[in-house]
């Protein structure tokens, strides 16, 4: 008598084991998170409250990661993070690759504008310019490959600045230098600056850094929606006819929202 063929099992995928977080390091990593979003320090009580965790426990991890270099402590007994969290996000980005992805995208705006292309990363309350595509044009705006500018007052830096304004407002706020008649020293003046960037998707830098050279700028976002850097076109204002401006504002938004599509898939 045969055997009764047996019915063949469907493949099925084993069955994932659910990964092992260290307890440790998820607090201090919650502790770390809950610091660098805070716009001033935190003290112990206020922390444990916030992260549901023992008065004893949240003081062990700040003098951890005190001693680790990426917590600092007042004399009024309230934690910050350092810039050393600041660091380790620069490096981060540093290892994008950032001009090789948007590169595209700015030979796409130089080519549409024959203006001069940025892009730039934020550096506390400024911008540095990682790479650029010279202005075709016999009149042009110049800055260089590494070259620093403030963030409240150039079209990169604003687009940066909007788009992280809760937590840097307070950073910002007396030290708005001034540069040139137009540059906005006033925190109110910037409020409102703010909103109408936030309204049009980016910046203008309407001679508020060199006088009569403008410059536009869009934020470039993580999959997660953190701002990591900024295209820009910068021309003097001569080479500004009228219309122009949303020109290359839509422009620099197609720009912007391709390159941050590409970086979804990293």
């Amino acid at each position: 008598m045969k055997a009764a063929p047996s019915k063949a099992k469907p493949d099925s995928p084993k069955a994932e084991r659910p990964v092992r977080v260290d307890s440790t390091l998820s607090k201090g990593l919650q502790v770390l998170e809950a610091l660098a979003r805070s716009k001033s320090g935190k003290g112990v009580t206020e922390l444990s409250r916030e992260l549901a965790l023992t008065k004893s426990n949240t003081f062990r991890l700040l003098r951890t990661l005190t001693a680790l270099g990426y917590v600092r402590s007042s004399e009024s007994r309230s934690y910050s993070a350092t810039m050393k969290v600041w660091q380790v996000g620069l490096s981060v980005i540093g290892n994008l690759d950032l001009p090789r992805i948007a590169a595209p995208q700015m030979r796409m705006l130089s080519r549409e504008t024959g203006e001069a292309i940025y892009l730039a990363v934020p550096d506390v309350l400024s911008v540095i310019y990682i790479d650029k595509i010279e202005s075709t044009k016999p009149i042009r705006s110049w800055n260089p490959i590494g070259g620093s500018a403030p963030m409240h007052c150039v079209g990169t830096g604003k687009a940066l600045l909007a788009a992280d304004y809760d937590r840097l407002r307070d950073q910002v706020r007396g030290r708005l230098t001034r540069f040139t008649d137009r540059t906005i020293t006033s925190i109110k003046r910037l409020d409102a600056d703010v909103a109408e960037t936030r309204a049009r998707g980016y910046a203008v830098d309407r001679g508020e850094y060199r006088e009569r050279i403008f410059s536009f700028g869009a934020v470039l976002r993580l999959p997660d929606g953190q701002p990591v850097a900024a295209i820009g076109v910068s021309l003097p204002d001569v080479n500004l006819s009228e219309g122009r401006d949303e020109e290359i504002g839509a422009l620099l938004l197609r720009a912007a929202d391709e390159v941050s599509e590409s970086l979804k898939d990293l």
